[in-house]
């Protein structure tokens, strides 16, 4: 945990000095892969521990940090990346609180695609775009976008490409 902690004051350092894009990156990586690194070390050394047997919660742990090795660094080098997922958990904090509302999506795929419109809207308000705007974009513009470009229309890169433009509606017309 105290591993940890030094991570996400390195963050705190971050934000209160107002860092952006390469000397957030590079900030990153003097102060904060050296811990990763680190921390990284200590859960191979404890992966090693003859004491901890397979079903214990901590070795469960240790195995998922180990699996997930390169995924957890991506932050340390992508300056858009945040070091956790809370701002995520509270965009989808919602869900949760419509449970029974979602009781009537009355199938599984119902549910799906309640989940997938949920997620799109969550990504648009982090991404500061006004969700009905984007919607009304993608439905229109999907049909004739090339497959091979489908990462555009995820509403980060969306933003950028289409969103100083976007489609209209006939009602906004």
């Amino acid at each position: 945990m105290k591993q940890i902690g030094a991570l996400h004051k390195v963050e705190d350092d971050i934000r209160r000095q107002g860092l952006e894009g390469d000397a957030l990156r590079d900030y990153r990586q003097q102060k904060a892969k050296p811990l990763v690194d680190q921390f990284f070390e200590w859960n191979r050394e404890q992966l090693r521990r003859l004491d901890l047997v397979p079903s214990n919660p901590l070795s469960k742990a240790l195995g998922y940090v180990h699996k997930r090795e390169k995924e957890l660094q991506v932050y340390l080098n992508d300056p858009t990346v945040a070091i956790d997922t809370n701002h995520l958990e509270r965009g989808l904090r919602c869900i949760p609180m419509g449970r029974k509302n979602w009781m009537f999506c009355w199938t599984e795929e119902g549910a799906d695609n309640v989940a997938v419109f949920q997620t799109l809207i969550t990504s648009c308000q982090l991404a500061g775009i006004d969700p009905y705007k984007y919607l009304v974009d993608v439905l229109q513009r999907i049909s004739l976008h090339p497959a091979r470009d489908i990462r555009e229309l995820i509403p980060r890169l969306w933003k950028e490409k289409f969103g100083a433009n976007p489609l209209k509606a006939d009602l906004d017309k």
